[in-house]
């Protein structure tokens, strides 16, 4: 389904209603939208997985709907198993097809097909923002004054919010595109846009409250969901290391570790993708990758160690469990601030 996780499917969902099936995740990660990259980092799956079934079970809780069963096959509590799972339990809704014809995505389509289910897995990304860290695409794209900050350029290090920023960013398309108000209301079809921004404001407050709790500031991170009998509902995997960018004593601890050290060991490949992306649109096709001559390098054994610690280590301290034999939280993030 996706360069980190497997699918497995139980029910179909249909017109009728909605499917059941699971996540299974892979240890492989993805950066710059590459897909699978040439190294797995050990018990990053597994870390995925258990960070995603912590912030749903504190979702639900919470009252907040989602897609969330269990975890497992048998979709059982994450508090019932003794092992950091591999799966995810979840409701399947329909995944309509959204063409790309004469340079552009048909989303009247994919709402017609939408229509017709008992639910469908809105084609959006929501995104909210309570810093802008180094590798943020806001430094980009606004100037600091647009977010609420009293200043002309952003400082070389990360910067908090006055108040959260939600943004929305396509979700199918083959590069992410973040969206006017107007154009996402059109892309989300039926699942009203405030309902959506509301479900993500009430995710990432809960999020950040529990990251403090932990020791990490949340900086920022994204959500996906499905609308289904007249409800948003949080889907796919919320709150992790690879959906969300948390720090730890001024050290970031999320995959974008792995991206910054990809642009320092390999910055001709990065330069290769922005290339192939932005030929990709000059040329209206949607798969920029056959258009990147360079393929990504291998990491360093020592990284990939160093990494899952990460990985490890900050899932033992957000959800307050000894899943993985890590070292202690700060000495693993202490170990990739050079990296």
């Amino acid at each position: 389904m996706t360069s980190v996780k497997e699918f497995v499917v139980e029910r179909e969902p249909t017109a009728d209603g909605l499917g059941a099936g699971r996540f299974a995740f892979t240890d492989d990660y993805s950066v710059f939208d590459w897909g699978k990259m040439p190294d797995p980092i050990p018990g990053k799956g597994r870390s995925l997985c258990t960070m995603g079934a912590y912030n749903f079970e504190l979702l639900e809780d919470a009252g907040v709907p989602t897609h969330y069963r269990g975890v497992g096959p048998d979709a059982e509590p994450l508090s019932t198993v003794d092992e950091p799972p591999r799966e995810l339990a979840i409701e399947l809704a329909t995944v309509p097809d959204l063409p790309f014809v004469d340079g552009a995505y048909d989303y009247d389509t994919f709402h017609e097909e939408a229509r017709e289910a008992a639910g469908y897995v809105v084609p959006l990304e929501v995104v909210f923002r309570n810093a802008v860290p180094v590798g943020s695409s806001l430094r980009s794209r606004t100037s600091p004054r647009d977010v609420g900050l009293d200043r002309d350029e952003w400082p070389a290090g990360p910067v908090d919010l006055p108040e959260p920023v939600v943004e929305f960013s396509t979700k199918y398309e083959e590069q992410d595109r973040y969206l006017g108000a107007d154009e996402a209301d059109a892309v989300a079809g039926a699942a009203p846009l405030t309902e959506l921004e509301s479900v993500a404001r009430e995710v990432n407050d809960l999020v950040t409250e529990r990251a403090a709790e932990a020791g990490f500031v949340h900086e920022d991170g994204k959500i996906e969901c499905v609308y289904a009998d007249g409800e948003v509902r949080v889907a796919d995997v919320v709150g992790t290391f690879d959906e969300n960018r948390f720090a730890y004593d001024g050290q970031e601890v999320s995959k974008e570790v792995v991206r910054q050290h990809y642009k320092r060991i390999a910055p001709e490949w990065v330069e290769a993708v922005s290339e192939a992306k932005a030929r990709a649109d000059d040329e209206a096709v949607a798969d920029w990758r056959p258009l990147c001559a360079v393929e990504p390098q291998a990491l360093d054994p020592d990284v990939i160690e160093r990494v899952a610690d990460m990985y490890a280590a900050g899932t033992n301290a957000y959800t307050g469990t000894d899943w993985f034999d890590a070292p202690p939280v700060a000495e693993a993030v202490d170990a990739v601030r050079d990296l």
